[in-house]
């Protein structure tokens, strides 16, 4: 295990979650304790100094492919997933600010009473004034994953790396739930995610973060202090990098 350095590694940081993350034990939409406990992790590091952004999925709540795959038009499908990363970037900053973190939600599609309109320099400016900042609404775009939104915003914004929370502890050589004889993949290059079809990040999103020199730390959001070790620099989980 690497020693784990007395100051963070990374200065500015995205974390990407997943819409699933935010449902705890429940079987659809947010459980309050569970959003609770991201925030809680995310105002720790905040409190080291880290500047935090983040971006949600929407599956929770409905998943645009799911439903265009059952027959309801693709871009149809693909604008009500985005306005679910909307409802979860909401609950996320309002846990956050029941801990007095202040918070900011941008939004891809321009909605002025809940979210602000994204534009990169309005965030880069709240991640300076020490605000956590939400992403929501993917890249205002169908077609495009949440996943492709983390890698575009994280780019956009300068951050030094991307935190993939996951359920499992890294990027395995097959899921790890139906096989136990997975393998952990500790430190795979965007070229063997890409070339061995690894289900990490979609391939545009992978795709843009070897372009960029963007590595991405796989890990699992269940265990606690996960965030924390990974911007302290300690080993958790997988890193992907050239």
């Amino acid at each position: 295990m690497e020693e784990m350095q007395s100051a963070p590694r990374y200065q500015r940081v995205l974390l990407k979650l997943s819409g699933e993350a935010l449902m705890g034990g429940q079987g659809y939409g947010v459980d309050p304790r569970m959003a609770d406990r991201i925030a809680g992790e995310i105002e720790e590091i905040h409190g080291i100094g880290v500047q935090v952004a983040a971006t949600v999925g929407g599956g929770n709540i409905i998943r645009g492919i799911s439903i265009s795959a059952a027959g309801m038009d693709r871009v149809t499908g693909d604008y009500m997933g985005m306005l679910a990363t909307v409802i979860n970037a909401l609950a996320l900053q309002n846990a956050l600010e029941k801990r007095g973190v202040f918070t900011r939600v941008l939004s891809a599609i321009e909605m002025r009473e809940v979210a602000e309109p994204y534009i990169r320099r309005r965030a880069i400016r709240h991640l300076e004034k020490g605000r956590v900042v939400v992403f929501a609404a993917g890249t205002g775009n169908p077609y495009f994953s949440t996943d492709t939104a983390a890698a575009l915003r994280a780019i956009e914004i300068g951050a030094e790396v991307i935190l993939k929370a996951t359920k499992v502890d890294g990027i395995y050589d097959s899921d790890p739930v139906s096989n136990p004889a997975a393998h952990l993949i500790e430190d795979p290059t965007y070229q063997e995610v890409l070339e061995k079809g690894l289900r990490v990040m979609d391939t545009t999103a992978i795709t843009l973060c070897k372009e960029n020199k963007l590595p991405i730390v796989v890990f699992n959001l269940l265990r606690h202090g996960n965030i924390r070790d990974a911007v302290l620099g300690a080993k958790v989980g997988s890193t992907i990098r050239a």
